[in-house]
């Protein structure tokens, strides 16, 4: 079963259920823990981040092309680092500025963050910028395996994977309503962008 099955799947049986729920004991009784795929898709729109799920390749591709047409961005300039990012959405080398003012900033991303609805990043996708160096808006390109509950456990993997040499500039990403900035000890000083996040199933 798919993160779209087991999203919307579950959603209705909530649905459906409520109807059953003895009033009295739903006021002693704590609301169950969500699932991880839940928990980040409520948290992430919540903090004003557009999601779109792609079940495959083609409708990844589809969904990005939709982005860009919608924002009028086809032809625009682009902030991306990460060659085969560029490759694998036929990004042309005219179009790469990689500046803070090019129109919106494409990438991958360490972790999704459940509890927090974050998007975990290090130098491996934003180098040595701060946030407010980079485009107001992003696309960012994730898959479901990099679903994570907390960031304890993003941190933990990533210096797992890169026990030689762990990524510096490890922040994260988790203000997407225009106007309002957030300050935690992860993202001090950090704007809020314009996020949209394409998340491609693969488990």
């Amino acid at each position: 079963m798919n993160f779209f099955e087991r999203l919307f799947g579950k959603t209705e049986k909530k649905k459906a259920g409520r109807t059953n729920k003895d009033p009295d004991l739903s006021k002693f009784t704590p609301e169950p823990k969500l699932p991880i795929d839940e928990m980040f898709t409520k948290k992430f729109t919540n903090n004003g981040g557009k999601f779109l799920y792609c079940e495959n390749e083609a409708e990844l591709q589809a969904c990005f092309y939709s982005i860009l047409k919608e924002n009028d961005w086809l032809e625009a300039d682009v902030f991306c680092a990460n060659k085969e990012i560029q490759k694998r959405f036929q990004i042309s080398e005219n179009q790469i500025t990689n500046t803070e003012k090019s129109t919106y900033f494409l990438a991958t991303c360490e972790y999704l963050i459940a509890n927090t609805g974050a998007l975990l990043v290090t130098s491996n996708q934003i180098g040595e910028k701060k946030l407010a160096e980079l485009p107001f808006n992003f696309i960012v390109v994730a898959s479901t395996s990099q679903l994570l509950e907390t960031i304890g456990e993003g941190l933990q993997l990533i210096k797992q994977k890169n026990r030689k040499q762990i990524p510096s500039n490890i922040t994260t990403l988790k203000n997407f309503k225009v106007g309002e900035d957030e300050e935690d000890f992860m993202t001090y000083g950090s704007p809020s962008k314009n996020l949209y996040l394409l998340l491609l199933e693969d488990l």
